[in-house]
Order: structure tokens, then C-alpha cells, then sequence
């Protein structure tokens, strides 16, 4: 008898309210969902005290804890920033805090000297603000996962000068490269015509192509030093292999990651006949300055770790076991980086990426014109196209995007499988199989999952079926 009442309720409620309550109870949905995951996989952390029989012969116990530890406090903080960031959502939502903010921006363009038919320039104030608004509030968030949860399991290598200046940087190139991107967006759509769309998506496509192309050339040397590969034997090996698959390698850099953090990392970039690889010191065992320091006195590790001044944070860090990768680990992490390239996987995702956005893009312009959705957000007398922009993309496209995302994550793992067979196939199984292990190490990753966290939230698989499946390989 209540859910035919509650059926025809729904029915006579005016779309706009259906409209605003549909995103606030699958928002609600998502949130909850989630929680239920993240709760799931935190009993794993807080039962699993014992190293497993099949992790006995890769792991040993003070890692295994140390790793449990971690994820219990990174589970911990997630839960509660994931809380606080679904109630500010709501409570902005139903005070009304974006088309309020779409009236600040508009004073403040009028004061400018910008009328109501400079929608552009309200556009981007009403921008600025909106990240401003995010950065600060954050920032709590932010200090306190670096300096609290990292600081504590020996990763942050930041002091709070760096932080705030880092932090400061990041929001001005953000900046720089949102508003004229956005504003050119908007000015397309606005001359556009019927077929805007297909215009909105060929400049998006440029946009991220060129940034790209440009972001370790010209964006991220603003943020972290980066260096060549000195000469010898490991460059040589690198470069034969590429030469080896056909990878027109260009040039090989090494990133001073660990004055920032001492989790590592590798990756490659570039289109066409320009690729280069990027290498964090952090994963070189031979050039991780980690590595160089733990013999000096403590006192220059604990500035290195945080500036704090603390002198039992030093002795901690000393004890710890040598990090980053010996140089037939690295070409074996490397031979599964290049996997992606051979086998197509980057294209692939740039192909769907793109396909997603063509999409997303159309169903836009088909919705654009509907009154009732700025209506269900506090927009009665006004349609700007940013705020269009928001809440379709963000909003009215919320279940796809959930999904498009779960799809994205179990074909991920898939690349990441064929990836560790293609290094496999250079020979590299071993020394792959032994460099998981020692960044999983390093890292402090835990190797025990629930299944369906994993299967949800893991673009990569676990490291187990990782082992196995190289166990697999070189056993063949």
C-alpha cells in the first residue's frame, strides 16, 4: 500500500523536484555503496593479522604489518573526508550555493564593468571561485593526509613551506590553463550553431592532446626537477630495448620525486616519432636519493622527511631496507610499461576517452535546451551554458558516468594482465616478479583484498593473481 502512494506522490511532484531529489538520492546511493566497500575491505585490514601461507616466501611480518597499518589509517581518512565531501554536496545543493555563487560572480563582473551580457567573463569568475572554494576547503583534508597519515609511514618527504608553495603553484597553473581553455569552450558553443557538438568535441580532443604532448616538457619541470639519465649501463639496456620492440625512445629523464614523496613511479609520453620515458628516482635503486641519504646523519633526514625537527622520526627511517629497484627490475617494469604501447592499450583508451566525450558532448546538446534542469538547481530566470555544462555533466550524467567507470576499471586489469605477458615475452618474469614484490614493498601495499572492493575499485589486479599469473608464465 506505501510504495503505489508513495508511486503516485512521485507522480505529481513537478519534474524540477524529481529532477533535483533523483540526483540527491543517487548521489546518496553512490556515497553509500562505497561505504559499504570501504567497510567491507577495512575488515580485511583489521582481521588479517597474520601473514597468509601463500605470502610466506615474498613478504615478511614487519612489512606485512606495516602495510596494514597504513591502509587501516588511509581507510580511516578516506571514510571521513568521503563523508564530509557528500554532506558540504548536499548542503550546497539544497541552500542553493551554486546559483548563489552564480550571483556573486555576476556582482562582481558588474563592478568590473562586465554587464549580465558578459556571460563569458561571469562564467570564469564564477570558475575561479568555485575551485577556490574547493582548494581551501581541502586544504584541511590535504595537510592533514600529508603531514598526519604519510608523515607517519615514512613517505612524506615535504616540509610545510614546500607544501604551502607547491600547493600555491599548482592553483595558479590550474588557472592559467582552465579559464582560457573554458572560455574558448564557451565562446564555441555559443557560435556553434546546431552542430556546436562536433566543434566543443574537436577542440576538447585538441586541447588534451597538446597538453599531453606538452605537461612533462613544460608543465611538470614547474612542480619537480627533472634530469637525464645519466650515461651507462642501465640507459644503454633501456635504449636497447626500445630499439628492440621498435619504440622511438628519444630521451630517458629521471624525476626527483622523493624531495616530495618516497612512493615511486614510471611512466612514458609523447606522440608519433618523439617518445620519452620518465623515470622517479625513488624507483632506481642505484639513483633514489633515499637511498644516498640513509647513511648520513639523521639529522639532515628528518629536514628531508618533514622539517619538523623531530629527531625520532630520523632513527625510523634509517632502519628501513633499501629502496626502489636493481637495474634488471627497472628494465622489467619498463618492458610492461612498454607492453601498453605495443600492444595498442594507449590508443585504446584515448579512442574510448574520445568516443565518451563525442557522446557526452551530444546528449548535451540535446538536453541543453530543457528549462526544467536549471530550474531544479535554483537557476529560474537564466540558463548560463557553464552552468548547463555542470549539471549534465556532472549531475544528469552521474549514472553513466558509474558505470562507464566500472567498465574502464575491469578493462584496465585486462591491459595490466597482458602488459606482465608481454614483458614476459622479453624475458623479463623474473625480474618482474621480483620488482611487485619490492614496490609493493615499498609502497607498503597491502596483498590481501575483498573481492569485491577489488573488483570495483582495482585498475590494477592484486598483486596475487599478478604473481600468479608471472608464476604461470614462467613456469611456461
Amino acid at each position: 500500500m506505501a510504495v503505489p502512494l508513495l508511486g503516485a506522490l512521485w507522480a505529481e511532484t513537478p519534474l524540477e523536484t524529481q529532477i533535483f531529489g533523483s540526483v540527491l538520492l543517487f548521489s546518496w546511493a553512490v556515497y553509500l555503496w562505497e561505504a559499504l566497500l570501504a567497510w567491507r575491505q577495512r575488515t580485511v585490514y583489521k582481521t588479517t593479522t597474520h601473514v597468509p601461507l601463500e605470502l610466506g616466501k615474498i613478504m615478511d611480518v614487519e612489512t606485512f604489518e606495516k602495510s596494514r597499518l597504513y591502509q587501516l589509517d588511509k581507510s580511516a581518512f578516506s571514510f571521513w573526508s568521503g563523508l564530509y565531501s557528500e554532506v558540504e554536496g548536499t548542503v550546497i545543493l539544497l541552500c542553493g550555493g551554486i546559483p548563489f555563487l552564480w550571483s556573486v560572480s555576476g556582482e562582481i563582473s558588474e563592478y568590473a564593468g562586465f554587464g549580465p551580457e558578459y556571460e563569458i567573463i561571469q562564467s570564469l569568475v564564477f570558475l575561479l571561485l568555485a575551485t577556490l572554494f574547493s582548494a581551501v576547503t581541502g586544504l584541511p583534508w590535504s595537510l592533514y593526509n600529508t603531514f598526519v597519515i604519510e608523515e607517519k609511514h615514512g613517505f612524506n618527504q615535504q616540509t610545510l613551506g614546500f607544501f604551502f608553495k607547491d600547493a600555491i603553484k599548482k592553483f595558479i597553473v590550474t588557472q592559467c590553463i582552465l579559464l582560457p581553455v573554458t572560455a574558448l569552450l564557451l565562446y564555441i558553443i555559443k557560435i556553434g550553431g546546431d552542430y556546436f557538438f562536433i566543434y566543443a568535441w574537436l577542440f576538447t580532443l585538441v586541447v588534451s592532446l597538446v597538453l599531453v604532448t606538452i605537461y612533462a616538457d613544460y608543465i611538470a619541470p614547474l612542480f619537480d626537477k627533472f634530469i637525464p639519465l645519466p650515461e651507462g649501463e642501465l640507459k644503454q639496456q633501456i635504449e636497447a630495448m626500445a630499439k628492440n620492440i621498435d619504440f622511438p625512445l628519444t630521451k630517458v629523464y629521471v624525476v626527483e620525486g622523493s624531495k616530495r614523496s618516497s612512493h615511486s613511479n614510471a611512466y612514458f609520453y609523447g606522440f608519433f616519432k618523439n617518445k620519452r620515458i620518465v623515470l622517479f628516482d625513488t624507483l632506481l635503486e642505484d639513483y633514489s636519493a633515499l637511498n644516498k641519504e640513509r647513511p648520513e646523519d639523521a639529522g639532515s633526514e628528518s629536514q628531508a622527511a618533514g622539517g619538523n625537527g623531530e629527531e625520532t622520526e630520523a632513527p625510523a627511517k634509517a632502519k628501513s631496507k633499501k629502496q626502489g629497484c636493481k637495474n634488471e627490475e627497472v628494465l622489467a617494469v619498463l618492458g610492461h610499461e612498454l607492453g601498453h604501447w605495443k600492444l595498442g592499450h594507449t590508443i585504446k583508451n584515448i579512442v574510448i576517452s574520445q568516443m565518451n566525450s563525442f557522446l557526452c558532448f551530444f546528449l548535451f546538446a540535446v538536453l541543453i535546451g530543457r528549462k526544467e534542469l536549471f530550474t531544479a538547481f535554483g537557476f529560474y530566470n537564466t540558463q548560463p551554458t557553464l552552468i548547463g555544462l555542470l549539471i549534465i555533466f556532472q549531475f544528469i550524467f552521474s549514472p553513466y558516468n558509474e558505470v562507464l567507470s566500472f567498465c574502464l576499471t575491469v578493462l584496465s586489469r585486462r591491459f595490466e594482465f597482458q602488459a606482465d605477458a608481454f614483458a614476459k615475452g622479453l624475458g623479463k618474469a623474473q625480474d618482474l616478479y621480483s620488482a611487485l614484490i619490492k614496490l609493493n614493498k615499498d609502497n607498503l601495499g597491502f596483498p590481501v583484498s575483498d573481492w569485491l572492493f577489488s573488483m570495483w575499485h582495482y585498475s590494477h589486479p592484486p598483486l596475487l593473481e599478478r604473481l600468479q599469473a608471472l608464476k604461470e608464465l614462467k613456469q611456461d
